[in-house]
This record gives structure tokens, sequence and C-alpha cells, in this order.
């Protein structure tokens, strides 16, 4: 599967950084540093434009070294890139740390993963089929 890439940042594409990577890391498009405050948000660029194949979309993720070592992740957990979006890739970050954190040109703030999905088909019913579980959740299980 190809997914075609258009690069109009300062850096290069984004690629896989080892053989068993799921994600090619993606890069800050910046002209100055964007300094993130305790909780602050803020929506990075990157320069980054792709198409995907139909059936496909593209994940951003949170770097676990980042979210580990400083905080920095994503607000909405992951970020969706439909197969019919030909916009730039932007990242959405927020500093769930204590100190404030400082993003640079070229720094590399999250993943991209490219899924298969398949679309469901919705079937109107008036009840469902019981299961052993039925409604439990939210720890039903134990901790």
């Amino acid at each position: 599967m190809k997914i075609k890439i258009l690069n109009k940042s300062k850096n290069n594409i984004p690629k896989y950084q080892t053989e068993g990577s799921s994600g090619m890391d993606l890069q800050a498009n910046l002209d100055e540093k964007i300094v993130l405050k305790s909780l602050d948000r803020a929506l990075i660029p990157t320069g980054i434009y792709i198409e995907l194949p139909l059936g496909y979309e593209a994940q951003i993720r949170a770097r676990s070294g980042l979210a580990l070592k400083k905080g920095l992740s994503l607000p909405n957990g992951i970020g969706t890139i439909d197969s019919d979006y030909r916009g730039e890739l932007k990242v959405i970050v927020v500093n769930l740390g204590k100190e404030d954190i400082e993003i640079n040109h070229g720094d590399r703030i999250a993943q991209l993963v490219v899924i298969k999905y398949e679309r469901a088909d919705i079937e109107v019913v008036n009840e469902l089929e019981n299961t052993s579980r039925q409604d439990g959740g939210f720890g039903h299980t134990g901790v």
C-alpha cells in the first residue's frame, strides 16, 4: 500500500525510525519556537500533506518518550486523518507536565500510523442479543 506525501515543510518527509516501527515521526514545521506552559495547548504545523487510498485512515499519536519525560500529549488521544482530507497535517498538543515544554523547528512531536478500516452497514433493531456481560462496564470486572 502506498500513500502520497506532499512536503511543504523545511524538514525531511516522515519516516519509520526502525524496521519494526508502526509509526512515522512527524516533525514541527515552525518559524519560531513555541513554549507550552503547564496545561497549555497548541496546534503545531508539520508542512506535510498526504493522500490515502479509500479504506485507510492515518492516526496521529503521541510519542511515548515525550509523554513520559516531558508530559507532552495529545488532548484528543488520537487524531484521525480521513482518506479524503487533503489539508496540512497539524498536531494538537498539550503539556500535562509541571515544567514548560519548548517545541523547536524539526522536533519530532508525534507519530503517524496508517490503518486499514472497514465501514459498517447500520441495521436498526428493536433489541440486541443478550451476553453474559450485558451493560457491565467501568470496572465491573474488578480493579
